[in-house]
């Protein structure tokens, strides 16, 4: 796991869309939490930069993360609407809040369901959780030459990912949660270029690639090289969210 204690979260945010992603994802959020007064957490809050979007006038927001380098940024975006905390272990009680956002965690985690049945616990009767789902599907949502040339490989080696979106949905079945609510936001500036994304590969930072045959992720870099307009970005990446009501 990075260290999000030290340059990490110095850089995190440039790193990785900066304000029009947050913005974009802040919006996607709004879309689908409920209207009106109501207490909203953010889970893995981060530097705050999704938080303070989220924040209304009669709503308050409060972001949770376990990472003090993290919460020192967040702290500065919404002073007094932060605290530190694990999500497994949230440091809140039973029933508590209206609403529980999680964005870019789950993908992270070996296994994402303590943490979703921690946000479950605290959610008051008739709640609602928003959380992404299917991260790394984002950069295929859209047709693309890169889509089309990586399809076998990823269709044969793409492992079993924690932010499965079908996964997810048993879970909250099994919890009596439903879904109520789907939407997208763009990774705005985030597509990648055949060059950039050979570059990617040849890091070893693509898991369907580190788990296939060597010959066929030759073939797949050697495809991507003969494609025109190599320094040229696809489609940015679009993100999934999904709302669970219960």
């Amino acid at each position: 796991m990075l260290d999000y204690d030290d340059d990490e979260a110095r850089h995190y945010d440039a790193s990785r869309g900066g304000e029009p992603r947050a913005r974009a994802a802040a919006d996607a959020a709004e879309r689908l939490l409920p209207q009106g007064p109501r207490t909203v957490l953010d889970i893995a809050c981060g530097t705050g930069i999704v938080t303070e979007r989220l924040r209304r006038p009669g709503r308050t927001v409060v972001g949770v993360d376990r990472s003090p380098g993290m919460l020192g940024l967040a702290a500065r975006r919404a002073p007094g609407g932060v605290v530190r905390g694990d999500g497994t272990r949230l440091p809140f009680a039973s029933d508590a809040v209206d609403a529980v956002v999680i964005v870019w965690l789950l993908h992270l985690l070996p296994d994402p369901l303590p943490v979703l049945t921690e946000a479950a616990r605290v959610l008051r009767p008739g709640g609602t959780l928003i959380t992404t789902v299917d991260k790394n599907e984002a950069y295929f949502a859209e047709d693309s030459d890169i889509a089309e040339v990586t399809a076998d490989l990823r269709r044969r080696h793409a492992p079993q990912v924690p932010d499965r979106s079908a996964r997810l949905l048993r879970w909250a079945a099994e919890q009596g949660l439903g879904a109520v609510g789907r939407t997208r936001f763009p990774g705005t500036g985030q597509g990648r270029s055949p060059r950039g994304w050979r570059e990617v590969i040849e890091a070893g930072r693509i898991s369907w690639c580190t788990h296939a045959p060597r010959d066929q992720v030759a073939a797949v870099r050697r495809r991507l090289a003969a494609l025109p307009d190599q320094d040229a970005p696809r489609p940015d990446p679009l993100y999934r969210l999904i709302a669970l009501k219960s």
